[in-house]
């Protein structure tokens, strides 16, 4: 979809300033005692999976203005992440959303292998109604007070684990809108209890290679409570279903100023930390572009991950799940990748050794120092390095903007309306 050549003159163009500012910026390291090849060696194996539904405009409860080209499908929707994939060489998996992504998986495999793709978790939908389900889940889903609608929900999810099978996914994610919005509306403990016999009966169906991601939700659209509404009621689900059960981390499912790194250290001393939805957040669950609000809470993040890696049994998932409103959205999705590889490999150059003595002297100064020196550190060279030894664009969103792409796919995509509130 991005003629090769296009990306090859774009980067000719830029090269020797890229080469001049990493061999400046290798000589800085090693005066730290720091190997740069082994930090483009880590930025080259990251890789973080895109939401199908991200290459889609968002919107809001009110309204949503849906850009040029939009993807009619999810195959037009395969096409857009290979486009991110194919500039920014870190985005290798999709995440899919069923049904909104349904089609026959020989079709889904085709066309991702045309890319160089494969597929990450699946995600159900029971927090909306579709045209030809019987039920409906304005009341709930898994934890309907309806026991034909919980057992239709339970299908669902076990129709997504079936489908992804086919694609070689590993992994479901299971985030629910079950709550309610008036006290007194429901029994917050009777509720609980029906979510978890829905929960067991998805895990039994899990085949053994598999994991199931509990993902939290503060609010939205329940306003008065939410059945999993934090990490803690995330952790006992995952504890009460199973050793294939995990927490996912949203990090724009919390409350304000919630210390999330700390979340995440919890976690992964529980053995229950599955993998992350990246995004940021200014009020609340704000989807917006990741490292754009606060990039030094996605580094203190990442700082966590990277001195808790060689956890026996962590194996985390990673994934960008975004709103894009105002801007294009593969341009968004392909900064987001970005800068969550930036946290990560900035993460990586703290002083493991130096943090550790001055936390033993209890040197709160300099402890926190040695944390601002890997995130003050602009490691953008090796990000870009990165890129342009696996192929991809050493400024993606530059040479997408050269390629024409959004227009080309503009003149066969039908315009969309923008009628209607919702995020889809």
């Amino acid at each position: 979809m991005i003629d090769k050549h296009l990306i090859e003159q774009e980067n000719a163009a830029q090269e020797a300033a890229l080469r001049a500012d990493y061999d400046a910026l290798g000589a800085r390291l090693a005066r730290r005692g720091v190997a740069i090849e082994d930090l483009t060696a880590r930025a080259m194996g990251f890789g973080v999976a895109v939401p199908s539904w991200g290459t889609g405009t968002g919107g809001t409860r009110f309204a949503r203005f849906p850009g040029a080209g939009e993807p009619r499908h999810i195959f037009d929707k395969l096409d857009d992440c290979g486009v991110i994939q194919a500039l920014t060489r870190a985005t290798p998996k999709v995440s899919l959303h069923i049904p909104w992504d349904k089609a026959p998986a020989g079709d889904l495999l085709a066309k991702a292998e045309e890319h160089g793709l494969g597929f990450d978790a699946m995600n159900s939908n029971t927090f909306q109604d579709q045209p030809d389900q019987a039920r409906s889940y304005k009341f709930g889903s898994l934890s309907h007070t309806d026991a034909a609608a919980r057992a239709q929900a339970v299908e669902h999810n076990l129709d997504c684990i079936e489908i992804g099978r086919a694609l070689g996914s590993t992994a479901l994610t299971v985030w629910i809108g079950d709550g309610s919005n008036f006290p007194g509306q429901t029994s917050l403990s009777a509720q609980f209890e029906r979510y978890l016999d829905s929960m067991k009966a998805i895990y039994a169906g899990l085949p053994a290679d598999w994991r199931l991601f509990s993902e939290h939700k503060m609010y939205e659209p329940a306003f008065y409570s939410t059945v999993v509404q934090d990490w803690g009621t995330s952790l006992m689900t995952a504890q009460e279903l199973g050793p294939q059960a995990m927490c996912l981390v949203d990090l724009g499912h919390h409350a304000p100023n919630v210390n999330i790194e700390m979340i995440v250290a919890r976690l992964v001393r529980a053995g229950k930390l599955g993998g992350f939805h990246f995004n940021d957040s200014k009020y609340g669950d704000d989807d917006l572009d990741s490292g754009t609000i606060d990039p030094f809470r996605l580094f203190l993040v990442w700082n966590e991950l990277v001195e808790l890696e060689d956890t026996p049994g962590l194996n985390l998932s990673h994934m960008i799940d975004q709103s894009h409103n105002v801007t294009d959205p593969i341009e968004s999705l392909m900064v987001s990748a970005m800068e969550i590889q930036r946290a990560y490999v900035q993460a990586s150059l703290v002083d493991r050794a130096a943090l550790a003595g001055y936390r033993d002297d209890n040197d709160a100064l300099m402890a926190a120092a040695t944390l601002r020196a890997g995130f003050r550190t602009d490691v953008e060279p090796i990000l870009a390095m990165a890129r342009l030894r696996a192929g991809g664009a050493i400024d993606p969103v530059s040479a997408f903007r050269a390629s024409g792409y959004r227009a080309r796919v503009a003149q066969v995509r039908p315009p969309v309306s923008g009628a209607g509130g919702g995020i889809v």
